[in-house]
């Protein structure tokens, strides 16, 4: 037998208990985190740098990841919708007629946006440097975009285009009949392909590369990778008919260009190298040597 299509009917709730259902896109947001964090301590046990700046990092990362990506679909994607005053409280309320049904509409570009704000108040506070941070920090991010995406998949949402490729996927619960392309895979993979390559580099260069180097080469990779795969995307709102390039496309030139710009930057040396390069770390309150001291 010929593989034509693949027919997708997977019910995004992965179990219920009463009215409260967790989801399969919860779960992978979720192991997104407990991936990344566990890739970065390793990093950081691996580089002598005390994981307790990793902690402080991870609740700065999850608030703006979750803060950032859901403000930026209500903004940059369905505003005529959002910012009404009949509908303004559903940016930040999960539930519909009692029932839990999280937050329809993440956009990564939101969360891109306010991860790089948040960074610098993190770095205002524990002195810290900070493209040392976001040299590994995107590694993980593009790991988490792996998750990320499998849960789109199984929402049945983020979909592509009509194709008669062998392993386009029939999204039955949306009521498809024709094979699509499954979009929420194709970046998936090569998140997951950019993590992998970002590792390989990390431990064959033993973390001694040019500062900003792979964050600039990320930036470029990740979001030229995310301009090419929109092209073969349906439109994710109704304004998008008929644009040349879709509002993901859009949103996501200026952050190849400033990869790139980054990466020259980087050759110029204009960056610190390490994570301490004036020697000035911050001290913690539960340190324990102090305790001791006293």
């Amino acid at each position: 037998m010929i593989l034509n299509a693949i027919h997708w009917n997977v019910d995004p709730v992965m179990f219920s208990i009463g009215s409260f259902g967790v989801r399969w896109y919860s779960v992978c947001f979720l192991c997104a985190f407990l991936a990344a964090y566990t890739v970065l301590a390793w990093m950081y046990k691996r580089e002598h740098v005390d994981v307790r700046y990793l902690d402080q990092l991870t609740i700065y990362f999850f608030l703006a990841t979750l803060i950032g990506a859901r403000l930026g679909h209500c903004f940059f994607y369905e505003p005529d919708y959002f910012l009404t005053s009949e509908h303004w409280t559903e940016i930040v309320w999960p539930f519909s007629n009692g029932k839990f049904t999280g937050f329809q509409g993440l956009a990564s570009h939101g969360a891109a946006i306010a991860i790089l704000v948040t960074m610098y108040f993190y770095w205002r506070r524990f002195k810290i440097n900070i493209w040392w941070i976001l040299d590994r920090l995107v590694m993980v991010v593009a790991l988490g975009g792996f998750f990320i995406r499998l849960g789109n998949l199984f929402n049945s949402e983020i979909y592509g285009v009509e194709t008669s490729l062998p392993w386009g996927f029939v999204f039955e619960r949306n009521h498809e009949t024709v094979p699509k392309h499954p979009t929420q895979l194709y970046e998936s993979l090569s998140y997951l392909a950019i993590f992998l390559f970002c590792l390989w580099r990390y431990v064959a260069t033993k973390a001694q590369f040019k500062t900003c180097s792979v964050f600039g080469w990320w930036l470029a990779g990740l979001f030229g990778v995310r301009f090419l795969i929109e092209f073969i995307k349906n439109d994710q709102v109704d304004f998008e008919a008929g644009m040349a390039l879709n509002m993901g496309q859009i949103l996501s030139i200026p952050f190849v260009l400033g990869g790139l710009i980054f990466v020259w930057l980087s050759h110029k040396k204009v960056f610190p190298q390490g994570p301490f390069p004036h020697g000035e770390q911050y001290t913690f309150k539960d340190d324990k040597s102090d305790r001791k001291k006293k």
